[in-house]
């Protein structure tokens, strides 16, 4: 009787606590503890849109800039990889190399793209005789992230034309393509009777306004020869190759339109030859 007593003494004297009803206002600390558990908060990561032929490939991978990040290969299967950089429109500047082994980087290149919007980059990159790693550095500033995605399944091949189409530029000499306005890519391939390759690769739109530049280095240019697809929106197109190597080391280069849209008119247009935009009806 007496321990019955004294609870139910200290029961009234000291009630429990309700955070619910009592008077003081409910802090924020008090909120989060009622619904820990209960609201999971969810992250969603960004997807840059790569237009064209890339929409069906699978998730990129959002590079921030100053980071690094690589693709492994052991499988000597895995002959060649398709690397596709592109951004939600800003500038994209990145360093892209070939692993084969401790110290041997047979493959480097520096790409600069003006709108990795509208011309997302995308090369094919050999790799005989695995495990191969494909590195990939964005080497802009914070704010300008890239979305980068290396793909082994499905790899762009050179049409038969751009095959057959090769052409000899010297050490130290270039070359000029231009290209009409019903060309929306172009397709690049360079390479070497196995001598090192050096070569660099620029995309023009008017005088010296470089929409795109690759920097590149092959230490044998038969074994891994250079292939890439360049996409030329709009009118005034000129892709510049410049063999970046002394006058020792040739190179076969072939530039052809990859793919033609037909349905571009060309022509004058009735009432004057200026299309509205800035464009001028040839």
């Amino acid at each position: 009787m007496i321990t019955l007593f004294v609870s139910s003494l200290c029961f009234i004297l000291n009630p429990p606590i309700n955070r619910y009803t009592r008077n003081r206002p409910i802090s924020m600390s008090d909120r989060q503890s009622d619904f820990v558990g209960v609201v999971e908060p969810t992250f969603t990561p960004p997807k840059f849109p790569t237009g064209g032929r890339y929409q069906t490939q699978i998730e990129s991978i959002l590079v921030q800039g100053g980071s690094l990040r690589t693709w492994t290969y052991r499988s000597p299967k895995v002959e060649q990889v398709q690397v596709v950089l592109s951004s939600e429109g800003r500038p994209l500047d990145a360093d892209i190399e070939l692993w084969h082994g401790p110290d041997n980087t047979p493959c480097k290149m520096r790409v600069y793209v003006e709108n990795g919007r509208t011309r997302p980059f995308s090369a094919v990159i050999e790799t005989p005789r695995g495990p191969n790693t494909v590195a990939v550095r964005n080497i802009g500033q914070i704010e300008f992230p890239i979305a980068a995605n290396v793909v082994a399944d499905v790899v762009d091949m050179p049409s038969i034309d751009c095959v057959q189409s090769s052409t000899t530029i010297q050490g130290g000499a270039l070359r000029t393509y231009p290209f009409d306005p019903r060309v929306e890519s172009v397709q690049v391939l360079l390479k070497t009777d196995g001598r090192p390759l050096n070569a660099r690769v620029e995309l023009l739109q008017g005088p010296n306004n470089n929409k795109q530049v690759i920097e590149l280095y092959k230490e044998d240019g038969c074994d891994r020869p250079f292939f890439c697809v360049l996409e030329t929106p709009g009118s005034g197109n000129v892709v510049r190759v410049v063999n970046t190597a002394p006058v020792e080391f040739p190179m076969s280069a072939s530039v052809v339109p990859g793919a033609i849209n037909n349905d571009l008119r060309t022509g004058p247009v009735m009432g004057g030859d200026v299309i509205i935009g800035g464009d001028v009806g040839w």
